[in-house]
């Protein structure tokens, strides 16, 4: 039985997007598996997905930090009792694209290896990055113990979650094999200003591609960076908006730029 775990909070992410992981984990997963979500809002999801309670932090939200520390409650020691899952879990988040089989995800390395995503846009940190990554259920609480113990310490030291489990782990973690997970805005989107023409590729070899720090597949599907700008606009229309007045930063403007990505449709499907 392969395990998957998601988590879902707040207004951000609607049911759609776990019905949507399920059916991609259905298409791409050889086998029987099994998919938990912990979240505060179980209407809506479909009913093969098992959803639990999300667990409280546990702690005072570290002030001024954009880490996802809320993820951290998978560490915790109870989660296998809570949930009736043992042993190797793969989590994923809600906005990732599945393109090709993921069995590798669960057989790669050992079972008590924690596998992250490269971070890729510090590639020379050798940092990891938790938008899919393995972990063995309550192998490791100390990692949520000692974020408890000094939240704000660790979000001054570390910045994100992320990094702190990457810091956080006896003997280390390990990498996917880099073509499996891929970045969408860093190997999928055509640089600055050839998005302006072509649109993002899927590159050869890709199982799973994560879209941390944006734009969501979403937008991307209908030709936008965020949902305050307008649907399928125009390469021009998009320029021309950089110089208008009120626009406070015109480079970050102009360079966030997507056209519509026909495999998302494909794909990106229940």
């Amino acid at each position: 039985m392969k395990q998957i775990i998601c988590v879902k909070w707040g207004t951000a992410y609607g049911p759609e997007y776990v019905n949507r992981l399920y059916g991609m984990v259905r298409r791409h997963v050889t086998g029987d598996f099994r998919l938990v979500c912990l979240t505060d809002d179980k209407v809506g999801l479909r009913p093969e997905v098992d959803a639990y309670d999300l667990p409280e932090l546990g702690c005072e939200w570290p002030r001024k930090s954009m880490g996802k520390w809320r993820k951290l409650v998978l560490w915790s020691e109870d989660l296998g009792a809570t949930t009736g899952l043992s042993g190797p879990v793969l989590f994923i988040d809600l906005d990732s694209v599945i393109v090709d089989n993921i069995d590798g995800y669960f057989s790669y390395g050992e079972p008590d290896d924690v596998v992250l995503a490269r971070n890729w846009a510090k590639p020379m940190q050798k940092l990891g990055q938790t938008s899919v990554f393995r972990f063995p259920v309550g192998r490791y609480p100390h990692i949520i113990r000692n974020f408890r113990a000094d939240p704000q310490g660790v979000a001054d030291k570390h910045g994100f979650e992320q990094h702190f489990v990457t810091a956080s782990v006896p003997g280390g973690i390990k990498f996917w094999p880099h073509l499996w997970t891929r970045h969408f805005r860093l190997h999928c989107l055509p640089p600055f200003p050839l998005r302006y023409f072509r649109p993002a590729k899927l590159p050869k070899g890709s199982r799973i591609v994560t879209f941390p720090g944006g734009p969501n597949p979403s937008d991307v599907l209908v030709g936008r960076w965020t949902q305050k700008e307008p649907a399928f606009e125009t390469p021009w229309a998009h320029f021309r908006a950089t110089f208008s007045s009120g626009m406070r930063n015109r480079w970050k403007h102009m360079t966030r730029y997507v056209r519509p990505t026909p495999w998302l449709t494909q794909h990106w499907v229940e």
